[in-house]
C-alpha cells in the first residue's frame, strides 16, 4: 500500500455552477504546490465509495466542498475533526453529504479514518447547471486556498514536520 502524506479531495459537480467550487479550488492549490509536497490532490466528483481507498491511505484529509450553512454566499468555514463529522452528518446541507457520511463512517469502519481531518466548506450562491462560478464563490476561493495553507501549517507545527 502506498500511503501520502495529507489527501486534499475536491467534490462537486463542475456543470452545476457554485457545486464546483470543491475540484476549483483544489485544482487552483494543486497548480500552485511544488511537486515534491507530500501532498495528494483528488477530484472526487459527487462523491462514490471509490473514494474510500484514497482516504484510507493518507494520514492527513482535508475535503473542500459546496455546502449550505446558512451563511451569505461566498462564506468559508472550517470544521476540524469532530466538527467536520458533526457537519457532514447534518442532513441536506450539500448535495453530496450524505454520501460524505456514509464515505466517513466505511472508513470509521476498516479503522483508517484520518485523526487530522477537516471540511473547507463554502457557502454556494447558486447550484444551477452552468459551467463557472459565481462571482460571490469565485472571490471566496482564494480564502478557501488560505484555509487549506493554514491547516497544512498548523498541522505541520503540530507534527513537528515540515511542509
Amino acid at each position: 500500500m502506498v500511503t501520502c502524506n495529507t489527501l486534499i479531495l475536491g467534490l462537486g459537480n463542475v456543470l452545476l455552477t457554485d457545486e464546483a467550487a470543491g475540484p476549483t479550488v483544489v485544482a487552483q492549490l494543486e497548480s500552485e504546490t511544488a511537486p515534491a509536497a507530500q501532498l495528494r490532490f483528488l477530484d472526487g466528483g459527487t462523491l462514490s465509495f471509490t473514494l474510500a481507498p484514497p482516504i484510507e491511505e493518507c494520514e492527513r484529509l482535508i475535503v473542500v466542498d459546496a455546502a449550505a450553512m446558512g451563511e451569505s454566499p461566498g462564506s468559508v468555514r472550517v470544521f476540524e475533526g469532530a466538527a467536520m463529522d458533526r457537519q457532514v452528518s447534518r442532513p441536506a446541507t450539500s448535495v453530496h453529504e450524505v454520501s460524505l457520511a456514509d464515505l466517513m463512517d466505511m472508513v470509521r469502519l476498516t479503522e483508517r479514518l484520518p485523526a487530522r481531518r477537516a471540511l473547507i466548506g463554502i457557502e454556494p450562491a447558486l447550484v444551477d447547471w452552468g459551467d463557472g462560478l459565481t462571482p460571490a464563490v469565485t472571490a471566496a476561493v482564494p480564502q478557501a486556498i488560505a484555509q487549506v495553507r493554514a491547516l497544512l501549517a498548523c498541522w505541520d507545527a503540530q507534527d513537528g514536520t515540515q511542509p
